[in-house]
């Protein structure tokens, strides 16, 4: 293992493991990035394995018409029968034809796609040729190959950071928010960003593909999601500047990520406690009432969506739980460094997955709740164990002051479960 710099926290003896894996595919992500970009459609270029497993994670209902679908890569394009390129520009040219709402088409790979060597990349830059200025084409990377799916939308971030404008050089300072979060916690944030007298504020993905922020050295950024690794790095090869802050889940974790953007724009300490102070008062008195069912509980996280040094956190420090190990796909300590120094010393930290092994550390150690993926949760619970979905954190909005109370409803949702289910023998 590389030893991290001495300014970078670093877990205690993590375990870095490479065996059987379980995870989500990442292009699950297009589930909540469709909803946030409201003028932006999704093409999944992919087999119907892909279209059956979005249709399945979606539950789209038969009357909405999503902005996503897949291109289906059928036994005539593998065989060389057809030329896909070809294939691909009719697609795009029908759907175009039928949403004349689209203003953003985003080719997604999948792991066909890529298997096959389709270059994506180079077939947006065509058809952007075909359909600029009325429409703009990009592309990323959703395959599930060695990813997890929140990593998903970290390469769609990535690749519209690309696609934005370069700040003038005498812009004014800004502020990036980047990672998709509920349109509700949004407006929560820029309420008190405007409070604050921070100004020229921007989120990433933004509402609507037009409202893309130009980027630049004058920019600083803030991670809303701690699994943007490409999207941060992304952002500093434009000369964005990151603001390290632990992640925005619980009052203390808000008031920290607030803080942080407040020091960095040059906030009065005395005027950041007068605006935050009723929010964090909100925020403490709505985690509370979950409290008292969670305190002392021992909580096992498995590796699955990268929010799980986050959620510890918030469970050690607001809930008082106890941690048993903290398992994620893939661990930034840079980015992370700000939620490994708010946590207990001493706690097992695992890297990657093994997933046959963390299994048997899990129902040795015996917790009283397992954050994992779905693929685990059914076979934990049929022995007995309380399970909760690490990717329902994921599509819950559970960022900010207001939403503290909910994310502490969904933690201890699993125990008001179990104490109603009646189990006969």
């Amino acid at each position: 293992m590389n030893a991290a710099p001495p300014s970078v926290a670093t877990p205690a003896a993590p375990l870095r493991q490479r065996g059987q894996h379980e995870v989500f595919c990442g292009l699950t992500s297009i589930i909540w990035l469709h909803r946030k970009m409201q003028d932006a459609f999704f093409l999944i270029v992919g087999s119907r394995t892909c279209a059956h497993l979005m249709q399945s994670a979606a539950g789209v209902m038969i009357f909405s018409e999503p902005r996503f679908a897949t291109a289906i890569i059928d036994e005539r394009d593998l065989a060389g029968m057809a030329d896909m390129n070809d294939e691909l520009d009719g697609v795009v040219a029908r759907l175009l034809e039928r949403r004349p709402d689209i203003r953003l088409l985003v080719l997604v790979g999948s792991c066909p796609s890529e298997v096959i060597k389709l270059d994506l990349a180079r077939a947006a830059e065509r058809l952007n040729g075909l359909h600029m200025p009325d429409r703009r084409v990009m592309s990323y990377s959703g395959s599930g190959i060695e990813t997890t799916f929140t990593q998903g939308e970290d390469n769609f971030l990535a690749a519209l950071v690309g696609s934005c404008e370069r700040e003038a050089p005498d812009a004014p300072a800004s502020l990036v928010v980047a990672g998709c979060i509920a349109d509700i916690a949004e407006e929560q944030f820029l309420r008190i960003f405007e409070a604050l007298g921070i100004a020229n504020v921007s989120f990433l993905p933004p509402r609507r593909s037009g409202a893309t922020p130009a980027i630049g050295p004058n920019t600083r950024f803030l991670l809303a999601q701690p699994y943007l690794t490409a999207a941060a790095s992304a952002l500093e090869a434009r000369g964005a500047a990151r603001i390290a802050a632990p992640f925005p889940l619980g009052e203390e974790g808000t008031t920290e990520w607030l803080r942080a953007a407040a020091d960095a724009f040059g906030v009065e300490a005395r005027k950041f406690d007068a605006i935050t102070a009723a929010g964090r008062e909100r925020a403490r008195k709505a985690v509370s009432r979950h409290r008292e069912r969670f305190q002392g509980k021992r909580v096992f996280l498995f590796p699955d969506s990268q929010l799980e040094p986050s959620l510890a956190r918030f469970m050690s420090r607001e809930l008082g739980a106890q941690i048993v190990e903290i398992g994620t796909p893939f661990l930034n300590r840079q980015i992370a460094a700000s939620e490994i120094d708010l946590l207990p010393k001493g706690i097992r930290w695992s890297e990657g997955q093994d997933v046959d092994r963390q299994i048997d550390r899990c129902r040795e150690a015996a917790p009283d709740l397992i954050i994992c993926g779905m693929g685990l949760a059914n076979p934990f619970e049929a022995e007995g164990r309380t399970t909760k979905w690490s990717i329902e954190f994921v599509f819950s909005p559970i960022h900010g002051y207001e939403q503290a109370g909910d994310l502490g409803e969904l933690l201890t949702r699993p125990f008001a479960r179990r104490d109603v289910l009646t189990v006969e023998v």
